[in-house]
C-alpha cells in the first residue's frame, strides 16, 4: 500500500514517481497534457469543462493510483483561487439596486444576475479543467522526464536548466522554511501576534541568507561534480504504446462530439 503524503506542494514530486502512469513515455503525457488544455480552453462549454474534470480525475485514480480524497486535496488550493476570483466577476458594485439579486453596504450595493452567476460558474469551471489537465502532467512527471522533453522539442538549454534548478531549490527553501519554523514554535515564538511579528520578520531575513548560502554550496558541489553547464540526465526508455495513443484520440474526439452537440 502506497504511503500517504500531506496535500502539498512537497508532495507533489513524490507522486509523479510513484503514480502508476509513472512507466508511460513523458512525450506522450505532455501531449495529452496540453492537447487536453487547449480543447478544454478552445471548446468554452461547461460540459466539456466537466467531462475532461471527471475524466482526469478518473484516469489519476484508475491508472495512476491516487486516491481520490488526495487528488481533491491538490485541488482545493486551485479551487480556493477560483471561487473568489469568480466572485469579483459575478458580482457588481452599483449605486442603485440593480440585477437579479443585492445586497445593501451602506454606501454602495453589491449587485448579481443570473447570467453572472453562470458566467462565473462556467469560467470556474474551464479553469479548473485546465488545472486538472496540468496536474496530469506535473502529478505523472518527474521534473528531469519533463526537462527531457523540453530538451528534446529544442526549447534554449539556459532555460530549461533554470527551470529545473528553480524548482527544485523551491523544495530546498521549503524544507529549510520548515525548519526554522519548527525551531520558532519550539522557543514560544508564535505565542501572540507581537511574538508572531517579530519571529516572522526573523525567519524572513534568516531564510534569505540560508538562501544565498545554499545556492553557492549546490554550486561548489555541481562544479566538483563536473559540472559545465549543462545538466544532464539518466533517463529510462519509455516508448510510445499504440492503445495509449488510441484512447487519447477518442478521449478528445468525445471532447470535440461534446462540444459540438453542445453548441
Amino acid at each position: 500500500m502506497r504511503h500517504t503524503h500531506s496535500h502539498g506542494v512537497r508532495s507533489i514530486d513524490h507522486l509523479a514517481y510513484t503514480s502508476g502512469m509513472s512507466g508511460w513515455n513523458p512525450a506522450f503525457k505532455t501531449v495529452l497534457a496540453l492537447g487536453t488544455l487547449v480543447i478544454c480552453l478552445a471548446a468554452d462549454r461547461a460540459t466539456v469543462s466537466a467531462a475532461v474534470i471527471l475524466a482526469l480525475a478518473a484516469l489519476q485514480k484508475w491508472k495512476g493510483g491516487l486516491a481520490l480524497h488526495d487528488y481533491g486535496g491538490l485541488l482545493r488550493v486551485p479551487l480556493a483561487f477560483l471561487l473568489l476570483g469568480s466572485a469579483a466577476v459575478a458580482c457588481d458594485l452599483s449605486s442603485v439596486p440593480a440585477g437579479d439579486w443585492s445586497l445593501s453596504l451602506h454606501w454602495f450595493y453589491l449587485c448579481a444576475s443570473a447570467d453572472s452567476v453562470r458566467f462565473a460558474l462556467a469560467l470556474v469551471l474551464k479553469s479548473l479543467g485546465a488545472v486538472s489537465a496540468l496536474y496530469l502532467l506535473a502529478l505523472t512527471t518527474s521534473a528531469c522526464e519533463f526537462v527531457g522533453v523540453l530538451r528534446r522539442a529544442h526549447l534554449p538549454g539556459l532555460l530549461t536548466e533554470l527551470m529545473y534548478l528553480i524548482y527544485r531549490f523551491v523544495f530546498v527553501l521549503l524544507d529549510t522554511h520548515g525548519r526554522m519554523r519548527e525551531a520558532a514554535g519550539a522557543r514560544l515564538g508564535w505565542r501572540d501576534f507581537r511574538t508572531s511579528c517579530r519571529s516572522f520578520g526573523g525567519t524572513a531575513a534568516g531564510l534569505l541568507l540560508v538562501a544565498l548560502r545554499k545556492s553557492r554550496t549546490y554550486y561548489d558541489a555541481m562544479a566538483a561534480r563536473g559540472y559545465d553547464g549543462g545538466l544532464c540526465f539518466l533517463e529510462e526508455d519509455k516508448p510510445w504504446r499504440r492503445a495509449q495513443a488510441a484512447g487519447m484520440a477518442a478521449f478528445w474526439a468525445a471532447l470535440i462530439a461534446l462540444r459540438i452537440i453542445a453548441t
